[in-house]
């Protein structure tokens, strides 16, 4: 079994639009959340099917998302790096 990540957006007209970032031009859309996102999963199969028949490499996913805390207080000992804009 293969996991990537997808990238869900509400549509203005109403829906939701899906991409999978690591595989380019793979989208899809769904009335629901539900819908897009089994619609996806089809798209995905279809995109990997024709990168095996074109015996094209496989995208592999190894990323992993994580949430990071900003501007809690220093604690003692710690250093601060900021990046100048």
């Amino acid at each position: 079994m293969l996991t990537y990540t997808v990238e869900l957006g509400p549509q203005k007209e109403g829906g939701y639009t899906v991409n999978v970032p690591v595989l380019p031009g793979c989208i899809s859309e769904g009335d629901t959340l539900e819908e897009a996102l089994e619609n996806i999963k089809d798209a995905v199969e279809g995109y990997l099917k024709v990168l095996a028949k074109h015996k094209r490499p496989i995208p592999l996913e190894f990323s992993e998302f994580r949430k990071v805390e900003v501007f809690k207080k220093k604690q003692p000992g710690r250093t601060r790096n900021f990046v100048n804009a």
